[in-house]
C-alpha cells in the first residue's frame, strides 16, 4: 500500500509498530514476523517468504489468490491498526475521520488493483478490519497491555519474532 502513516515522534512510532504486531497476533499471523525494528528507515517490520507473494506452476491459482487475499487482509489490518493504536491508546482520542477516510481510500485502491476486489467487497471486508481493531484497542484491560509493549519495543529497538511473541505471551496479548 503506498499510504504513508507520518509518525509525530518516536513514542508515536512505536505504538504504531504495537499496533501493527498486535493485529498481526490476533490474525494468526504473528509466526510470519522475522524481526521488527524501531529504527529502521523501510518496513519497521521484516516478513518470513510465507508473507511475500510468490507463483510456481506447482501451486494451484486457487491457493496464490488465497495467500494473495490472506496477506492484503493482513496488510489492511496493519494500517488499521498503526492508526488506531497511536490515536486511541496513545493518545486516548478517537481517529479523525479524514485520516480514516484516507487509510480507507489506500484500502480500497490495494483491495481493487492487487485482488481484483469489488467495491462492496472492499467495503465489507475494511468494515470487519475495523470492528475487530476497535474491539481490540478499545478494549480497557488491554490497553495498559498495549501501552507496555509500546515502552518495550521502545527500549529494545529491535525484537526478532520469537521475542516478540514471547512478549506477546508475557503480556497475555
Amino acid at each position: 500500500m503506498a499510504m504513508t502513516l507520518k509518525y509525530s515522534n518516536e513514542d508515536d512510532r512505536a505504538y504504531g509498530l504495537a499496533g501493527m504486531t498486535i493485529s498481526l497476533a490476533a490474525l494468526d499471523a504473528i509466526d510470519r514476523i522475522v524481526c521488527i525494528s524501531l529504527d529502521s528507515d523501510g518496513p519497521m517490520i521484516d516478513f518470513s517468504h510465507d508473507y511475500y507473494f510468490s507463483i510456481s506452476p506447482v501451486v494451484s491459482p486457487k491457493a496464490v489468490w488465497d495467500n494473495l487475499l490472506r496477506n492484503y487482509h493482513i496488510t489492511a489490518s496493519m494500517v488499521v491498526s498503526n492508526i488506531l493504536a497511536r490515536s486511541l491508546v496513545r493518545l486516548g482520542e478517537e481517529v479523525p475521520k479524514d485520516v480514516m477516510d484516507a487509510a480507507y481510500r489506500e484500502i480500497e485502491t490495494e483491495g481493487m488493483e492487487s485482488c481484483g476486489l469489488e467495491e462492496d467487497e472492499v467495503k465489507m471486508l475494511y468494515d470487519k478490519i475495523l470492528h475487530q481493531n476497535r474491539r481490540i484497542f478499545l478494549n480497557p484491560r488491554l490497553r495498559p497491555a498495549i501501552a507496555e509493549l509500546a515502552h518495550i519495543i521502545s527500549r529494545r529497538r529491535r525484537m526478532s519474532g520469537v521475542e516478540l511473541r514471547e512478549q506477546l505471551n508475557y503480556l497475555q496479548l
